[in-house]
């Protein structure tokens, strides 16, 4: 009769081999490759950052951002007398580690499945969808506190006090926590909805 492995032993014995120095790596081998897989992690994962970070990745890799994509071109963050221009990332995408790595998988999944289910495969669709992605990218730019929006448009209350008297009550607001850049100012890269 074979003989009944005791209950965890199995664990423990590939707990033993993880925590065991190896007979035939030495030390300074293990953290050399260890540190080859780390580089090549770090720089994939910024070869990635920065592909999948552009406009042009943004607007040709779903059907639904073709649309969003034509809007986004005849919008200030595209062209203006500054000649700045604010890229999709640059609003969608927290600029800080490891928030910037969360978002974009996160993004990057909800993105894929929707382009699967062909959830804005029509400009039709993406229409009738407009007012949930817009309340969407609200929520997230008020979670964030226009962390991406104050990324360009710092303002003090010195700046505040030269702006026009109608924009000064509500950009007080903004300085003081009680709101925040699309509380006012929603349409400006893309078409309001106007539902």
């Amino acid at each position: 009769m074979a003989e009944q492995p005791i209950e965890g032993g199995e664990r423990k014995g590939w707990w033993r081999r993880l925590t065991t120095p190896s007979a035939t790596w030495s030390v300074l081998a293990l953290v050399i490759v260890g540190v080859l897989i780390g580089t090549a992690g770090v720089i994939g994962t910024q070869v990635m950052v920065a592909v999948t970070g552009t406009n042009e990745f943004c607007s040709n890799s779903c059907h639904g951002m073709t649309w969003a994509a034509e809007e986004y071109r005849k919008s200030i963050h595209y062209a203006n007398p500054t000649g700045v221009q604010a890229g999709c990332h640059d609003c969608h995408i927290p600029h800080t580690y490891p928030q910037l790595l969360w978002v974009k998988a996160q993004a990057g999944v909800r993105d894929a499945i929707a382009e699967m289910r062909g959830v804005l495969s029509t400009e039709e669709k993406f229409k009738k969808e407009r007012l949930r992605l817009a309340k969407d990218v609200w929520a997230d730019i008020k979670d964030q506190n226009a962390a991406t929006c104050r990324n360009c448009h710092a303002f003090n209350t010195e700046v505040v006090a030269k702006q026009k008297e109608g924009a000064q009550p509500m950009h007080k607001m903004v300085l003081d926590g009680q709101a925040v850049c699309t509380d006012c100012h929603k349409g400006v890269a893309h078409t309001a909805p106007t539902e």
